[in-house]
């Protein structure tokens, strides 16, 4: 069995205006992720991940910014199109694990619905799918509350 590794990252400036949606989930926050589609941090870093693992390039190739059809669409969404690309290339998910670091809110509490969304799409029991919070303690960026950053490292098996 073909084992393969891949690392995503992604990150995101805050602004007022727009929703915070992290793993499919709306978290209350008086700002959002700047982007094109929905913004969700970490499905963008999954889907580097996943498409790394795969050898099927990154997320700006599949989806990207320059293109209105990616407008405003849910990241769930776009995960689920990169699934069905990887199990067309016979590719199976093992399991997924992800830090994303934000000064506020606190995930711990959403990680449960989190899980809940990412589980079915990738093939894999909630429990498969790991979850981590950290902060930057005010440096930089992201401690000062003006971004917030994914990695996410992604194991699969199969594929040509």
């Amino acid at each position: 069995m073909k084992i393969k590794a891949g690392l995503g990252y992604d990150l995101h400036r805050l602004v007022p205006g727009r929703k915070l949606i992290i793993g499919g989930v709306s978290l209350p926050s008086d700002v959002g992720c700047l982007a094109h589609s929905d913004g969700d941090v970490l499905v963008h870093s999954l889907i580097d991940a996943l498409l790394g693992a795969g050898g099927l390039g990154d997320i700006g190739q599949w989806f990207p910014d320059t293109d209105p059809t990616f407008k405003d669409i849910s990241s769930l969404e776009l995960l689920r199109r990169v699934m069905a690309e990887l199990r067309q290339a016979g590719f199976t998910v093992l399991n997924t694990d992800s830090v994303v670091i934000l000064e506020k809110p606190k995930l711990g509490p959403y990680f449960p619905a989190m899980r809940a969304n990412l589980a079915p799409l990738l093939g894999i029991d909630p429990d498969r799918v790991g979850l981590k919070a950290k902060t930057s303690e005010g440096v930089g960026e992201v401690g000062s509350g003006q971004a917030v950053a994914c990695w996410t490292v992604a194991l699969l098996s199969g594929g040509g």
